[in-house]
């Protein structure tokens, strides 16, 4: 699903498709967010080069690890991996 809100009371659509070429940013997870939070990027891309990337990782570190997708939403590399194994995933 994407994250994306729509105009109407900025509720998130139920198209059931997820942006892959949104901006995305790689985050150490304990890096604390906030104002600074973009200059803390580890790595930039779309959100698809960046779930590819978490997943080149080892998987006991890929916890260790955040991405940030446009829209102020966080994956965890769990939900990463989950994504990286959809059918619609870009190869």
């Amino acid at each position: 699903m994407t994250d994306h809100p729509s105009t109407f009371k900025g509720t998130p659509e139920r198209s059931g498709k997820l942006q892959w070429d949104d901006h995305a940013a790689l985050h150490r997870a304990d890096d604390g967010d906030g104002v600074l939070s973009d200059m803390k990027a580890l790595r930039r891309g779309t959100f698809a080069e960046m779930i590819r990337h978490l997943m080149l990782l080892p998987e006991a570190d890929r916890s260790n690890y955040t991405i940030e997708k446009a829209g102020d939403r966080v994956y965890s590399a769990v939900e990463a991996a989950e994504l990286a194994a959809r059918d619609d995933f870009p190869g």
